[in-house]
């Protein structure tokens, strides 16, 4: 049995982890108690008696995390931005390619992507390895997300009784184009510029929709939209977490993306919508779960070679 350590079990994150293990018979979770949770000692003892530990902790704890680890058995899946884009981590989306999986099931330190930057990354990264879009494409991308990916703070600034008008209209956020995704999304995607990216937080629990829009006569080989989702559905094919939707299937619903329609699902929906002249590349998924924990104990699964899919909902 797999001794698995949650270090921030209490954080959206690392509960949403705990409840795709209820079921499980192959997992014995290492429970801290309350009163020490935030006990350096005592958190050092359990990630050492782990098999795997989570971080699901902001990025400065994670990184004090990290240098407690003295057992080299011990395998950290870090949620956190801390080590998306340092080279001894693997970056924990193994649908990219074979050699992303490998280094995931091979790996002792394993970094989940970022729920904005797991939408982007899985629509620029093939058009870039595909070589459809050139690395110093202008690229730009708006994201819409529920209020649960700000944490405990944010949840309970929408949830609570007397909370602000402005909270009923969707909010356009990291107006300083410094959003904490952006290195990682250019570093994964071999970009040579970070891309213009306005995120948007609105009156939903969760669910995400991330879009990247695009001029045909600035791709390396001009395509239609249908040739792209084609392009698509054969670099994801095979992957249960990735479904290319057909082309047209917006219709539908009455030509509407939501942003919330697969909150609770762990996989990724991609669309391909436009025309000759301009398309528009679109995911959609739950920030909760590829974005997130589902993506975090889709890499356990790997690491342990069970099915990537166990104890997650597709």
């Amino acid at each position: 049995m797999t001794k698995v350590f949650i270090d921030g079990s209490e954080g959206t994150t690392g509960l949403r982890i705990n409840e795709r293990f209820e079921g499980r018979d192959d997992i014995e979770i290492l429970k801290i108690s309350s009163e020490l949770r935030k006990d350096p000692d005592e958190i050092k003892k359990f990630i050492n008696a782990s098999d795997v530990t989570f971080l699901c902790l902001p990025d400065a704890a994670a990184k004090e995390a990290v240098a407690m680890v003295e057992n080299e058995n011990t395998v950290i899946i870090d949620t956190s931005t801390a080590h998306r884009t340092e080279s001894n981590f693997a970056y924990g989306y193994p649908e990219l390619s074979k050699e992303h999986r490998e280094a995931i099931r091979n790996g002792k330190r394993i970094a989940v992507p970022g729920c904005h930057a797991t939408g982007f990354i899985t629509l620029v990264y093939p058009m870039i390895a595909g070589g459809i879009m050139p690395k110093n494409y202008p690229v730009s991308s708006f994201s819409l997300t529920g209020y649960s990916g700000g944490g405990k703070k944010m949840i309970a600034e929408y949830e609570g009784e007397d909370r602000k008008k402005e909270l009923d209209s969707p909010r356009e956020y990291a107006l300083s184009q410094q959003h904490k995704h952006l290195k990682e999304m250019q570093a994964i995607t071999g970009l040579e510029r970070k891309p213009l990216f306005s995120p948007i937080v609105a009156d939903y629990y969760s669910g995400m929709l991330v879009s990247v829009p695009l001029y045909t006569d600035m791709l390396s080989k001009k395509k239609s939209p249908e040739e792209i989702r084609d392009f698509f559905a054969e670099y994801y094919k095979g992957e249960k977490f990735v479904k290319v939707m057909p082309f047209g299937a917006e219709a539908d619903t009455g030509n509407f993306l939501g942003s919330n329609n697969v909150s609770g699902w762990d996989g990724i929906e991609v669309y391909v919508t436009g025309n000759e002249d301009r398309i528009l590349l679109s995911s959609r998924f739950d920030n909760l779960g590829k974005g997130a924990s589902g993506a975090a104990v889709q890499c356990l699964n790997i690491v342990l070679g069970c099915d990537e899919a166990k104890g997650l909902n597709l």
